[in-house]
């Protein structure tokens, strides 16, 4: 099995790329439709961070996310640059 490590936890991935691949489009196609029962919008940054094992687009935009959110945080709680 593959694995995916994504914010201090690690999420086992099917081995077979093409079931990963069919799998990050499912749920991003799922969360596009977000507002129904049952699916929602979460499933949106999901699929992407699956389809970022085979991608490097999609790898690249979760990096970038994934720094976004901690700078954002790291912000939040007062532990930016320059606090002790």
């Amino acid at each position: 099995m593959s694995k995916m490590k994504l914010w201090g936890r690690t999420v086992r991935l099917p081995r077979s790329r093409l079931l990963r691949v069919v799998m990050g489009f499912a749920f991003v196609g799922m969360g596009l439709v977000g507002f129904l029962p049952v699916v929602g919008f979460w499933m949106i940054p999901v699929g992407l961070a699956i389809l970022s094992v085979d991608s490097p687009l999609a790898r690249r935009f979760r990096r970038r996310a994934e720094v976004w959110v901690l700078r954002r945080y790291n912000r939040w709680k007062g532990r930016g640059v320059g606090s002790a």
